[in-house]
């Protein structure tokens, strides 16, 4: 569980969800559209902020989205999510989208995606967050290079303004 005020790690806020991919949700050659698959992301990135600082929160960025694999009609899509940062009022979660065949038991790794939350109070406002505290391997290392995508963002986003 979390340690209250010192902060929460990323399992505590993490989720999982599965979707069947419909004939609706595919183009003509039977992938899935990437809108549908990108509405999946948002709506599981957005449920583990939630998680982690219990509030409401809007989607600040999409800071990547790759498409590795094609998802099918029939196919079954699980997304993984947990916030990877976190900075003063800010969130960056991570996506894991498998496609899975229910027929046949193969599991592929088909999207990734980075999202960046902002946690909001009663009025609408940016609000600061709990910390992410980190305990294993694999979260320390998502951390670290979360990290490194924060700073390039940041970076990047100063270069614009100029």
């Amino acid at each position: 569980m979390s340690d209250g005020q010192q902060g929460k790690s990323p399992q505590d806020s993490a989720i999982e969800t599965t979707y069947l991919v419909m004939p609706s949700q595919a183009n003509p050659q039977g992938t899935a559209f990437g809108g549908a698959i990108v509405a999946w992301i948002d709506m599981a990135a957005a449920m583990a902020a939630q998680r982690h600082c219990g509030r409401e929160v809007v989607t600040a960025a999409i800071d990547s989205i790759i498409f590795k694999e094609p998802i099918r009609i029939g196919d079954q899509v699980m997304l993984k999510a947990s916030v990877n940062y976190v900075g003063r009022t800010s969130m960056e979660v991570g996506v894991q989208v498998t496609r899975q065949d229910p027929y046949g038991g193969n599991s592929v790794v088909a999207t990734s995606a980075h999202l960046t939350f902002v946690a909001l109070d009663e009025n609408k406002r940016p609000v600061p967050v709990l910390p992410i505290v980190p305990r294993t391997d694999a979260e320390r290392k998502r951390y670290e290079n979360a990290k490194i995508r924060v700073k390039a963002r940041k970076e990047m986003i100063e270069k614009f303004r100029q």
